[in-house]
């Protein structure tokens, strides 16, 4: 762990100037409004290490697949989210000299994120190696209600300096990706033109058509009054912006408001992005900084209002789970079903702005539960877009007949990922997309989403399935050779337990799911069934491998094996591992991981969470106890899961270090990896570790059951559910629960063995 930030329940704060962990900061501060985003750069020159990034939702490059042996089957690109254009730049000039934070002397830094109201706010005394001295303030917002819009204040006051003083906002193409295969220049500038009141860039992605149109304008005061509108225009090919300066001298301030919209033609047709952009800026630069910022605040209260967690009595963990609350939704708002969540939101290039299965298992669920029905939906939506795709990364692989496999990472739809033993063999993931289907109608109650959308991608992933596996004559049950679990430690084996299981429970929750849409909507379901051709005999097929799947259960020790062959391996546990060669993926090679019995991730223990209304606790019990200790957690995704099973088993001091580690993931920086963005896909897990973990949520025969538990470290929670139509306020003391139902008419809901009728409005108190 590295703890360099301060511990406060609204905010990040950095204290000082730390030059070594500037990419780490530039991740942990980073801005998006679920539009786009960038990484908490510096918006003036910076000379020293820094990942300059900036991102827009669903613009990909195509970047040629650069791989060593190539395989069949391996997708020709990579696609990923470019860096765009930079829209943040303000470079500070005197007469001779540049702000440069890497070679001027700095004091008095501080950083503050204000996650309950989105703005970042930094300020600072800088000295330069000439002796001139400015302090400077600057507030940063990507506009959460209006998604076209960045605003940036720029304060410049002088301590000492007398003379020409400048800042000087820009627009600027001519950026790199770092993680590019072939170092492309990935923009094409199809036109640039700065006039009096405003600078645009027309720029389109190099290999495909999107284009992006960027906006420029400026408001000046000086000494609080406003500034003559003169500047010197800058106009280049690649580069737009203005030089605003003036002559000051000490305690003089000069105060630069950049004004900034961003355009896709996602949004926009060609014939119009210009005069749209342009015309956007000009309106909100008539509404004024003042009233913008209020819109923005406004977004965020409501938003706090509605999805706000309360943990009294620890600090470290109410900052943790703000940060991971406000870091989703500047990553997603919901509004558009060509969307998704990249692995790392809009805070880095790694794994090129792709979307996981890291979706389904943790985001969706998140949104589901906390938000809008609306969000969920429309992340199920995405994947029933893209299904013709899923069919045909199937048919790469040998399996037709309108089976699906979705890929391990894309944006388009389109398979990105190339190492053989995920992207061919990782084939868990489709069971999750099935799972996330069968849980949201569990949740909302929306069986229209059934019919057509949801069947069509159940049938097409029960498909994969019956044609994946292998029958095996000796056993007389069906298995699944050659795959790669969510332990990617272990590649290459034969029944995995997860994905044999979920396999087996997408076969029956499909057909459930297939009875539940013919009662509800006969022609719907008739409609579909003729419309992908289902036959009598797979669903009978479906049954009969559900019935005779491979399990793997030890009879001496009654676990479940993880795959074939664990149990040969030497057994050690995590703290056998000496601390200087943690994390092991830092430290050792491939082959000994590979032969190791450490666990990347949760597998067993996380079939065992999704599904756990199949097993008892003590199965639970065992195989926790089995494989918790050799789970070295070098995933994001793992030690939220782990912390759901400790808090159902009583294991709270435990549960708790994992929820601290599932909650401050990337601002402890567990895995010396957040220089390369943030976890977001996997924040949501903190969220449910504290809901399905701690409060101990679940649906007993369709009634909302809270069973909580409290970590010794704190004296109360609080969370708000969606059940229904019905939205939850739920607070936990340590001997009674309050329950609040805020929207909705009325709600059963059961406090362990008690069940109150909750009234709108109307507190409910129970003991337990």
């Amino acid at each position: 762990m590295k703890q360099y930030l301060k511990t406060a329940p609204w905010q990040i704060i950095e204290e000082k100037f730390h030059p070594s962990r500037m990419r780490a900061s530039e991740s942990i501060f980073s801005l998006g409004n679920g539009r786009f985003g960038q990484r908490g750069n510096f918006e003036e020159h910076y000379s020293s290490d820094s990942l300059q990034g900036s991102y827009l939702a669903g613009v990909t490059f195509l970047d040629k697949t650069k791989v060593g042996w190539w395989k069949n089957s391996y997708p020709r690109f990579f696609s990923r989210v470019p860096n765009a254009p930079d829209w943040s730049g303000m470079r500070i000039r005197l007469i001779d000299e540049e702000l440069d934070l890497a070679v001027w002397d700095v004091q008095d830094y501080l950083r503050q994120l204000d996650m309950k109201s989105g703005i970042s706010y930094r300020s600072f005394v800088a000295t330069s190696p000439k002796g001139n001295t400015l302090s400077i303030k600057i507030t940063h917002l990507n506009h959460m209600m209006e998604p076209n819009l960045c605003m940036i204040r720029f304060e410049v006051k002088s301590i000492n300096y007398s003379g020409k003083l400048s800042v000087v906002p820009y627009l600027d193409a001519n950026v790199k990706h770092e993680s590019a295969n072939y170092d492309e220049q990935m923009w094409t500038t199809l036109r640039s033109e700065t006039k009096e009141d405003v600078a645009y860039l027309w720029t389109q992605v190099k290999r495909e058509d999107t284009q992006v149109c960027m906006a420029m304008g400026y408001q000046a005061q000086y000494n609080g009054e406003p500034l003559d509108k003169y500047s010197i225009l800058i106009e280049k090919e690649q580069a737009v912006g203005y030089n605003v300066g003036c002559q000051v001298k000490p305690n003089d301030t000069l105060e630069v408001d950049k004004f900034v919209t961003i355009v896709s033609s996602l949004y926009e047709s060609r014939n119009d992005i210009v005069d749209s952009t342009v015309s956007d800026l000009r309106r909100y630069m008539k509404v004024g900084w003042n009233e913008l910022i209020k819109d923005h605040q406004a977004y965020w209260k409501k938003l706090w209002n509605d999805s706000d967690v309360v943990i009294q009595g620890d600090e470290q963990a109410q900052q943790g789970i703000r940060f991971n609350i406000f870091q989703l939704h500047q990553s997603y708002q919901g509004r558009d079903h060509r969307l998704n969540i990249a692995a790392k939101g809009f805070t880095g290039e790694f794994y090129g702005g792709n979307t996981f299965w890291n979706t389904e298992l943790c985001c969706l669920p998140y949104f589901l539960l906390s938000s809008r029905q609306d969000i969920a939906r429309n992340l199920l939506l995405y994947r029933e877009t893209y299904l013709q795709k899923a069919i045909a990364n199937a048919r790469k692989l040998g399996i037709g007949g309108g089976a699906a496999l979705y890929p391990m990472m894309t944006i388009t739809g389109e398979e990105s990922h190339n190492e053989w033993e995920i992207t061919f063999e990782e084939i868990h993931r489709n069971s999750i997309m099935a799972y996330a289907i069968v849980q949201y109608i569990c949740w909302s109650g929306d069986i229209d989403y059934l019919t057509p959308h949801g069947l069509r991608v159940l049938i097409a992933i029960c498909r994969f399935w019956a044609l994946r596996v292998t029958w095996s004559q000796r056993c007389q049950c069906y298995m699944l050779l050659g795959v790669t679990g969510p332990n990617e430690y272990e590649n290459n084996v034969d029944n995995n337990w997860y994905t044999n299981f979920s396999c087996r429970q997408t076969l029956l929750d499909t057909l459930k799911m297939l009875k539940l849409a013919h009662q509800h909507n006969e022609a719907g379901t008739h409609a579909v069934l003729e419309e992908v051709q289902l036959a009598d005999g797979e669903l009978q097929k479906w049954q009969e491998i559900a019935d005779k799947m491979y399990l793997h259960q030890d009879e001496k020790t009654s676990l479940f094996i993880q795959q074939d062959g664990y149990l040969n391996k030497v057994m050690q546990n995590v703290d056998e591992i000496p601390s200087e060669e943690r994390p092991i993926n830092q430290h050792w090679s491939w082959d000994r991981i590979l032969r190791s019995c450490f666990i990347k991730q949760s597998d067993v223990l996380l079939g065992l969470y999704l599904y756990r209304d199949h097993f008892d606790q003590e199965t639970i019990r065992k195989n926790y106890e089995f494989y918790a200790p050799k789970t070295v957690h070098e995933s994001s995704l793992s030690p939220y899961v782990h912390c759901i099973l400790a808090a159902r088993l009583g294991k709270l001091d435990e549960a708790y270090n994992l929820f601290l580690q599932a909650t401050r993931m990337d601002l402890d920086d567990y895995n010396h990896e957040v220089n390369a963005g943030l976890h977001v896909t996997s924040m949501a897990g903190s969220w449910m570790a504290l809901a399905h973990g701690f409060a101990g949520m679940m649906l007993k025969k369709q009634v909302l059951t809270f069973e909580p538990v409290m970590p010794s470290q704190w004296t109360c929670y609080e969370l708000k559910v969606n059940y229904l139509d019905c939205a939850v306020k739920v607070t936990v003391h340590p001997d009674a629960v309050d329950v609040l139902l805020l929207d909705g008419d009325e709600l059963s809901v059961r406090i362990y063995d008690k069940t109150v009728l909750c009234k709108k409005k109307v507190l409910q108190t129970i003991a337990y």
